[in-house]
């Protein structure tokens, strides 16, 4: 797999999982309720934006990541 995709799952998992606990703790964190299934749904807006972040990351910045930030020359 590249590097590439390997560097965007890791900042898409990254995201949802820090927007699914922000909405968790606002919520009351009882994941019983319908409460915790709409913040697991809520959460992959933000994770699908980092996708979109990603993609074109692959042509602003560094060319060997999707970060956006230049890579600094020694």
């Amino acid at each position: 797999m590249s590097r590439l995709i390997l560097d965007t799952i890791e900042r898409t998992v990254g995201t949802y999982a820090v927007a699914f606990l922000g909405l968790l703790l606002a919520d009351g964190f009882d994941l019983t309720s319908l409460g915790a299934v709409k913040a697991a749904a809520i959460a992959a807006i933000p994770a699908g934006l980092s996708v979109l972040k990603a993609a074109v990351g692959t042509w602003v910045g560094d060319q060997s990541t999707v970060g956006w930030v230049p890579r600094q020359r020694p």
